[in-house]
């Protein structure tokens, strides 16, 4: 069964996963009370994960570099809009929990590294104003020298390995029938729903960006 991740599919979150929090309240003897706080709620995660590039780092931080011939690419399914030298708009996808839904838009900075450390801040995107949500993303990444020695790979000069971690927190104000929903209902659908997104959308644009640096160098790559 291939992985949801490969697909060339708008990404969304299913509702299978919308009805967790039906699941919840059974499971929690919670019910639908209504809530005194009805300001922006905090959702966040923490990832961090690693790619492996055949080639030396040189290499490898050569084709980083120059993120406006790949990043584009590699993002789709996303939309993506230039909208800096190195900053660019993202159209994620459809998400949502209870009825409520929101197709959020993020503005992305790739800095130059720095030290050898790679880092992709928030910016904001020209004209446009989010519509009860805010993001803060912050991310940084290195290359590591390793060895083909390290994945049993014999016919592989070198290998860099891309380690990266990603800091995210998302604030929403939802419509006050929301609220109606137990608090701590609200904040496990929310994570819950935010870790999907992250690893879904991280593990589709690492496998992308490892396809087209291998084919652009034309270098075997073993999936």
């Amino acid at each position: 069964m291939q992985s949801p991740f490969l697909e060339s599919q708008p990404i969304e979150v299913s509702e299978a996963l919308f009805d967790a929090g039906a699941n919840l309240i059974e499971s929690d003897g919670l019910e639908a009370e209504a809530t005194a706080v009805l300001g922006p709620m905090c959702f966040q995660s923490q990832f961090i994960d690693c790619m492996e590039m055949y080639a030396d780092v040189p290499t490898v931080a050569q084709y980083l570099g120059c993120h406006q011939d790949w990043f584009t690419r590699c993002a789709c399914p996303m939309k993506v809009d230039a909208i800096a030298e190195n900053g660019y708009a993202l159209t994620i996808g459809r998400f949502g929990s209870f009825g409520y839904e929101v197709e959020p838009k993020v503005g992305l900075e790739l800095l130059p590294p720095d030290e050898g450390i790679y880092r992709i801040r928030t910016i904001p995107v020209p004209n446009y104003t989010p519509p009860g949500y805010d993001v803060d993303f912050r991310a940084t990444m290195q290359l590591v020298a390793g060895t083909a020695e390290d994945l049993n790979l014999h016919q592989v000069a070198a290998v860099t390995r891309v380690e990266w971690q990603l800091d995210l927190a998302v604030y929403i104000t939802f419509p006050k029938f929301i609220y109606k929903l137990p608090h701590s209902l609200l904040q496990k659908t929310g994570d819950r729903i935010l870790c999907q997104i992250v690893r879904q959308v991280s593990r589709r644009l690492t496998y992308k960006v490892q396809q087209d640096f291998h084919s652009k160098l034309g270098i075997p790559f073993r999936k």
